[in-house]
């Protein structure tokens, strides 16, 4: 799962060897909440444990958020456009989960190199996150977290759509959630303003996330949450992804404008739909 997280430096751990019954190798990675190693079981297979950060283990919202991202994860099994889930527990006063482990990079490492992963497999990569996300929801949940850094890509081009911290249950009724603590460049508008929200912010981060797959820009550039809701209600400066990248077919622009549209009800409402769409404009 390399890429997940930022590189660590090495000292924020207690350092490799036995860890419950796995064994951990090598530090792949940390980052804002957790930190990933690389780990084999008795049988020298090899696993990705994500595991609590020291310094959170007294943070009831950290490990509340922790917590339910891995049953999250174990409830969202059966795609192989999601991350793997083993088990998850607590050891040595330490919260784990243990997954499989994938060699490779998030979209925004990719995207930030121009990796050829990405460019030359870019079409089944986006198709490949719709149906993930359309797992999810059809599982009961909202992912409430997308964006390209929650997307590893293997080497041979596999997706898997990972971190279900904030991810919350799909309800009769929007959600009212008091805290945003997902990333506002991939907000819907409802988030950013603080409006009950649904699943369907998970598809207005899909097209946020697509439009800047294929144009190397952001649609609603902004520094602040309240500069990316201005952007995202004026739209005075927006640009449709053809006017960046003129090689978008037709049926793909229309699609990811149809995910980012301000108002809800005009976006899609079922990912199923969406995946048709996006089938069908890509020919696969």
């Amino acid at each position: 799962m390399l890429g997940l997280f930022k590189k660590s430096s090495g000292n924020e751990s207690s350092g490799p060897g036995p860890f419950g019954k796995f064994t951990l190798h090598e530090l792949i990675a940390t980052g804002g909440m957790a930190e990933i190693w690389l780990a084999t079981d008795s049988k020298g297979k090899h696993f990705a444990v994500r595991r609590l950060l020291p310094e959170l283990r007294s943070d009831s919202t950290a490990r509340k958020r922790f917590i339910n991202g891995c049953e999250v994860l174990e409830k969202c099994q059966g795609h192989d456009c999601v991350i793997g889930y083993l088990e998850h527990g607590k050891t040595d006063g330490a919260h784990y989960c243990v997954m499989e482990y994938v060699e490779g990079a998030n979209l925004k490492v990719l995207y930030a190199r121009h990796d050829p992963v990405l460019l030359d497999n870019v079409a089944q990569i986006i198709i490949d996150m719709a149906e993930a996300l359309e797992h999810i929801h059809e599982s009961g949940y909202i992912h409430l977290d997308f964006k390209p850094e929650n997307v590893i890509v293997s080497r041979n081009a596999a997706v898997r759509l990972v971190d279900f911290d904030l991810s919350q249950q799909i309800s009769d009724k929007p959600l009212k959630i008091t805290k945003n603590p997902g990333t506002p460049t991939y907000m819907a508008p409802e988030q950013l303003s603080g409006q009950p929200i649904d699943q369907r912010v998970d598809v207005f981060a899909f097209g946020v996330t697509a439009y800047e797959l294929l144009t190397n820009e952001k649609p609603f550039p902004g520094e602040t949450s309240t500069d990316i809701l201005r952007a995202q209600t004026d739209r005075a400066d927006f640009k449709t992804p053809r006017q960046l990248n003129p090689d978008i077919p037709v049926g793909l622009e229309k699609a990811i404008l149809k995910c980012i549209e301000r108002e809800p009800d005009k976006r899609y409402g079922f990912l199923s739909v969406l995946v048709r769409d996006l089938k069908a404009a890509l020919y696969v």
